[in-house]
């Protein structure tokens, strides 16, 4: 069973640092006065899903949702 934990824990460290990478890479979320006037609303603002921005906060939610299942496995004391 100690295989098994350590294994996890590396992995849990790859995610981490992944994390960090990706959401170092995402850009920020402050629209700053442009987009008191609308200029938001572009064509690349309406399909931002689709591009890589989209993409990294995708692979986001992924991270952090298998980051807080193996923290959470790693801290019962199972293995």
């Amino acid at each position: 069973m100690e295989i098994v934990k350590t294994i996890l824990t590396v992995i849990f460290i790859l995610i981490s640092l992944a994390l960090t990478v990706i959401i170092l890479m995402q850009e920020g979320k402050s629209a700053g006065l442009g987009a008191i006037a609308g200029a938001a609303d572009t064509y690349w603002g309406k399909n931002k899903g689709r591009s890589m921005e989209g993409m990294l906060v995708r692979i986001t939610k992924v991270l952090v949702t298998l980051f807080i299942l193996l923290a959470a496995v790693l801290n019962m004391g199972i293995f």
